[in-house]
């Protein structure tokens, strides 16, 4: 079988491409080679403009030339470094060989091509183009998707911030909140946690085959190279170099990142059940697509399936962020090949997330308030109104209120607006205060 989006065995890379396919810019094998010539190509420029020795009479007038290598790179390039990795078994290996290939062709350039990849090691290169790819990501793709959210989150708030509404815990009736309020949550959670993503460092190693710069040092020992790797970590790729590392990037810092991301994962699952469960409630209806068909067998059903594939997409995301975030930490001394591996996998669970973020956004965008299913619920509920009453009782120091409440509201009777309106008249307190308490209804009794 030929690889398309019939054949893939990934639903991102098949069902779900035209959702997912903005992150294979970032993410695929096209991307990670792409970011390796980056890396590279600034690497070099970089010790030009240091300069050293055998760099000072580097043309500068060719720095956008080699630039354009990797600003025009092409698939027949990628296809070309993978043509050369078949031989050295390498892929970055293959990446200076081709950059190589691209200083011959723009000419006269033999003295300069052994500084490509000069004094570093194969994670110099990855641990720098994966953290790369891991920033613009997030600020392409990632973070305007949750921009979105938010403000559709947002939106509803406040078209809904009067709405009163029959709160549960427990699963049982509880004292009424606001609609709105209760999806003001979701945007407040959602916004400090993003806030907690965005402060996460995004750093790289780059410090040569151990992390100590030992082949800058013994052939350049007047040059500062800890300062000149922090420089072009920062300036170049706009990262922060890790100072002591082994080999290997130490990835504390990305755990950092796919932690906050799972956990903002979390608060996303927990709205799509909220929005699920109000849905069953009968507190929202669904817009109806023409032609569109809920169940293969019930003709009447218009199933909350957008909240289903967020919520099993955020899961499976889960799952791969926690053993990224658990597994890169963790290596044998200096390094193992697990990391590599592991590292490959880091745009499935962004594709997974923006799958899920998308599903949400349509599921949100299809709700239809039904206040006729709200207030139904507020206007069966009387007994929710007892915290209100005995809270105003205590305050007038009335002899044992939250008992008197509990016996009148925890009995297999329903409660109603008349047997709470029998309760108060027949209490002893003043008329000021029956006039309080008669105007508590479920509808009111909503807080600030």
């Amino acid at each position: 079988m030929e690889l398309d989006i019939l054949t893939a065995i990934s639903p991102i890379d098949g069902r779900y491409r035209g959702k997912a396919g903005a992150l294979a810019s970032y993410f695929s094998e096209f991307a990670l080679i792409k970011y390796r010539v980056q890396v590279e190509i600034e690497y070099f420029i970089t010790l030009c403009e240091l300069p050293l020795p055998q760099l000072k009479d580097f043309p500068t007038s060719l720095f956008d030339a080699l630039r354009d290598i990797y600003r025009n790179f092409s698939e027949a390039d990628a296809a070309r470094i993978k043509e050369i990795e078949g031989v050295t078994n390498h892929d970055v290996k293959a990446v200076e060989y081709f950059i190589k290939e691209q200083f011959d062709k723009l000419g006269g350039l033999d003295a300069y091509k052994e500084f490509i990849h000069f004094g570093l090691t194969s994670q110099d290169i990855n641990n720098t183009s994966v953290p790369l790819s891991v920033k613009e990501a997030l600020t392409d793709v990632y973070y305007p998707l949750m921009d979105e959210l938010v403000a559709q989150l947002k939106e509803y708030a406040e078209e809904w911030k009067e709405i009163p509404m029959l709160a549960k815990t427990h699963g049982q009736p509880a004292s009424p909140t606001r609609l709105g309020k209760e999806v003001m949550v979701f945007v407040y959670r959602l916004e400090r946690q993003l806030e907690v993503l965005k402060s996460c460092p995004l750093t790289a190693k780059f410090g040569g085959a151990t992390g100590n710069y030992n082949a800058h040092n013994v052939a350049y020992p007047q040059y500062d190279w800890k300062a000149f790797g922090n420089k072009f970590v920062a300036e170049k790729l706009g990262l922060e170099r890790e100072e002591y590392t082994t080999q290997i990037s130490n990835y504390d810092n990305l755990g950092a990142i796919f932690d906050t991301m799972k956990r903002i994962n979390t608060i996303m699952i927990d709205m799509n059940r909220d929005f699920w469960q109000y849905i069953s409630m009968e507190y929202f209806k669904q817009k109806i697509k023409a032609g569109e068909v809920g169940s293969s067998a019930m003709p009447h059903k218009v199933n909350p399936i957008d909240f289903e594939n967020a919520e099993g997409n955020l899961g499976v995301a889960n799952t791969l962020l926690e053993h990224l975030s658990s597994k890169l930490p963790i290596s044998r001394l200096q390094r193992d090949l697990t990391d590599s591996t592991v590292l490959r996998n880091v745009g499935v669970p962004f594709g997974h997330i923006v799958i899920a973020v998308q599903s949400s956004l349509k599921g949100l965008r299809k709700l239809l308030l039904n206040e006729t299913a709200i207030y139904r619920d507020l206007d069966n509920c009387w007994s929710v109104v007892a915290e209100a009453i005995q809270t105003i009782l205590r305050r007038e120091a009335y002899p044992n209120p939250y008992e008197a409440l509990k016996a009148l509201t925890r009995t297999n009777q329903a409660i109603t607006e008349e047997s709470i309106k029998t309760f108060i008249e027949e209490l002893n307190v003043s008329e000021d205060v029956k006039k309080e308490l008669r105007v508590i209804t479920p509808r009111t009794y909503t807080g600030v």
